[in-house]
């Protein structure tokens, strides 16, 4: 048998056998910014949650983009959780431009059967496409299988499918859009860079270019400004989520329409919860990555990128716990299932060209760092998100991405300028509105935002976990990938797969 022909290819041979087709102006066929059918890049969009419909608009308007097909093991139903109350059916609204939508109903709404009433009502009403082709699907195996005409993904789903998502949809040839970060496992990450190589397809990790501040502190950095660096403190007030204290003992029924086997994926079966579901899946160590693969990336990527720094020598974690009375005996409660309300994190990492060993520290659930000297003697308050860059002659403060930046320098405190050249700048805004992963997917240069650019950010928020779970210093063998000092704790660098989901 042949192997079935797809609508590109079908295209293309009709016309070059029957010359039926007539070459004519885009702008002739659609205006000014047209986009032929045939040159848009068919995506699927796998995951329909609260921050999937939030970031749905930049991919809804690209004209360069159509969404084919979305898919979500959940069908229909008002029970995800929000910033803000009907934030996520407000923005459904403007994206129907239809004000009343569901008037009357609670709670936040998602799921595939809205994804796909969103997508058809956007085209039909915003971009006055006559559009009824979104398809829906509950597992995204048997997308991949049946939407031969697709490109490419954008991966929204639960942290802990993130590889195993894109890993599929990579060894198809799909190109991969993939919200941070890569995986929640050290070992899973590593393969999905392998196998982005491997591939060649095109791929971006939705965290970059958020901390382009942070970069530019790196640069003044690298001129000297306060001496030779020792030490980043960055800090977050996540988790603005619940970290939960303890398993769920009751077990309430699935709801209808879920599919609880598919959204498990890879992890092993447990009773249904709505504590691991929709948007608070974060807190668990099985399906989130914690306030440091929510918020790190963001802030820390440029800076590795400035820095060059690849995996760290070494991580060590202290956290908060909660305490249970036991035959009226009160005692810490062993926790190896959520990630605790509030920890701080030491990474070190070995010399590199013009600096010594850095230590970097993360922080979150209202930790932050010690200030240096010269920063208590401004009496300097600081913010529930920030970023401390302590040398050997100075500090530089700033905000969390990098803004508001002031340096410390000689008892003397004032602004430090970022300001990047005219033309820099210039190429800068043009790559923000270009979306350098459409430019990669129609064939140009590599997104800078490429999976193969995140592999040290990766490996540092999920051994900052391992060493969370350790419960102790952790050396780290990059080459080997494996834990040098402590040999039980390197179950926490891979996943304990379910049969049948084996990566």
């Amino acid at each position: 048998m042949n192997p079935p022909i797809n609508r590109r290819q079908f295209l293309n041979t009709t016309a070059a056998a029957t010359g039926a087709f007539t070459i004519v102006s885009r702008h002739v066929l659609g205006g000014a910014g047209f986009v032929a059918p045939n040159d848009k890049i068919a995506l699927a969009h796998i995951g329909m949650g609260t921050q999937g419909f939030a970031e749905l608009g930049a991919l809804l308007d690209d004209p360069r983009i159509q969404i084919i097909a979305v898919c979500d093991p959940n069908r229909d139903s008002h029970d995800y959780i929000e910033w803000g109350q009907h934030s996520i059916r407000n923005q459904i609204r403007n994206y129907l431009g239809n004000p009343s939508w569901r008037e009357g109903a609670t709670g936040c709404p998602g799921g595939r059967d809205v994804g796909r009433e969103v997508v058809e009502g956007y085209y039909s009403n915003q971009r006055r496409e006559n559009f009824k082709g979104c398809a829906t699907y509950i597992d995204f195996r048997e997308l991949l299988e049946k939407e031969t005409d697709l490109d490419a993904l954008k991966v929204m789903t639960p942290d802990h499918l993130h590889a195993t998502v894109a890993i599929a949809a990579m060894k198809r040839g799909r190109h991969v859009l993939m919200h941070k970060p890569i995986a929640n496992r050290l070992a899973e990450g590593r393969l999905v860079l392998q196998t982005a190589r491997d591939t060649g397809v095109a791929t971006h990790l939705l965290a970059y270019g958020s901390g382009t501040g942070n970069g530019r502190i790196v640069e003044r950095i690298r001129e000297g400004v306060i001496g030779r660096l020792r030490e980043i403190h960055d800090w977050s007030n996540r988790p603005v989520w619940p970290q939960y204290t303890e398993i769920p003992k009751d077990q309430p029924p699935v709801p209808k329409d879920f599919e609880w086997d598919l959204w498990l994926g890879p992890e092993k079966p447990r009773p249904y919860h709505p504590h691991y579901t929709h948007t608070v899946f974060r807190g668990w160590y099985d399906f989130g990555g914690g306030s440091m693969a929510d918020m790190g990336i963001y802030s820390l990527w440029p800076v590795f990128e400035g820095l060059k720094l690849e995996a760290p020598l070494s991580a060590e974690a202290w956290a908060s716990h909660t305490c249970e009375i036991v035959g009226n005996v009160s005692r810490p409660t062993r926790n190896d299932f959520a990630y605790p309300a509030a920890c701080s994190i030491r990474l070190k990492y070995a010399a590199g060209p013009n600096r010594p060993e850095l230590d970097l520290f993360w922080y979150d659930g209202g930790m932050k760092p010690r200030l240096p000297h010269e920063l208590e003697a401004h009496d300097v308050s600081l913010t529930p998100e920030g970023i401390l860059f302590v040398g050997e002659q100075g500090s530089i403060l700033a905000d969390f991405l990098g803004q508001n930046p002031r340096l410390f320098v000689n008892g003397q405190v004032r602004p430090l300028s970022t300001e990047v050249s005219g033309d820099a700048a210039a190429r800068a805004s043009r790559a923000a509105r270009s979306n350098p992963w459409v430019t990669a997917c129609q064939g140009g240069d590599p997104s800078p935002g490429s999976f193969l650019n995140a592999g040290p950010i990766t490996d540092a928020v999920n051994l900052g976990t391992v060493a969370l779970r350790a419960g102790k210093k952790v050396l780290f063998d990059s080459a080997g990938m494996r834990i040098t000092n402590a040999p039980e704790a390197n179950r926490f660098l891979v996943r304990d797969y379910r049969p049948g989901w084996e990566l």
